[in-house]
């Protein structure tokens, strides 16, 4: 019941500020050049393997999703919000959005050449974050690559760190930590990214991307 209750919470706030949401990220890609080039890294990557099936997973309003598309991939976005969804098939009338749980996933074994997870396993309890993991190893094909994004934790000696997000309840993690997680789950670090808080930042933490593969 924590776990249904948890992704009930969630997803009961996303739909109530979904609007407010699609609007205020809209266009934080344009105003990001070093995610567009971790986004853009990632396709590569997921190109070079052969199979260019993305899922966007926690995908939002799809503004990323429709990026992973300009980029030459064949993304599609997943999302618990109904409301999310309904807002991306709207923006992105071209791409496939479905409603579904990151931790039930309704994709076949080792079907995607890549998986895009940014700022979704926020909101995933501690405990319940190694069968998420396992849940994405399971469905990246042999080669295939996890680009997540997250917030960090600015003590290491706290391997997570709760906070009051704008929207839901939300975990920072370490970076070494979530690392570890990654790779008992069959998922090898390849790369990372650490981008420094911003001076306009209402929140003071770092932002990583950890780029990971699949043996």
């Amino acid at each position: 019941m924590v776990e249904h209750d948890a992704l009930g919470a969630v997803r009961d706030a996303y739909d109530a500020a979904a609007p407010v949401y699609a609007q205020l990220f809209r266009d934080s890609l344009r105003d990001s050049p070093l995610d567009r080039a971790v986004l853009g890294v990632f396709a590569e990557v997921v190109r070079a393997s052969g199979n260019d099936r993305v899922a966007d997973l926690g995908c939002g309003p799809g503004y990323v999703t429709a990026h992973l598309g300009e980029l030459g991939l064949a993304a599609f976005g997943v999302d618990a919000s109904p409301v999310m969804i309904e807002s991306a098939r709207h923006a992105h009338p071209g791409l496939r959005f479905d409603v579904g749980s990151m931790a039930a996933l309704d994709i076949g074994d080792g079907l995607l050449g890549g998986a895009l997870s940014r700022w979704s396993i926020i909101h995933t309890p501690p405990s319940e974050l190694p069968a998420l993991l396992t849940e994405f190893h399971r469905v990246l094909a042999p080669g295939g690559h996890l680009l997540v994004g997250f917030s960090a934790s600015d003590d290491p000696s706290h391997l997570t760190q709760s906070f009051d997000h704008a929207v839901a309840l939300a975990y920072r993690w370490s970076p070494d930590h979530l690392a570890v997680l990654l790779r008992e789950s069959g998922l090898a670090e390849v790369a990372r990214t650490v981008r420094e808080p911003r001076p306009t930042d209402r929140r003071q933490f770092q932002e990583v991307h950890l780029l990971v593969r699949k043996a």
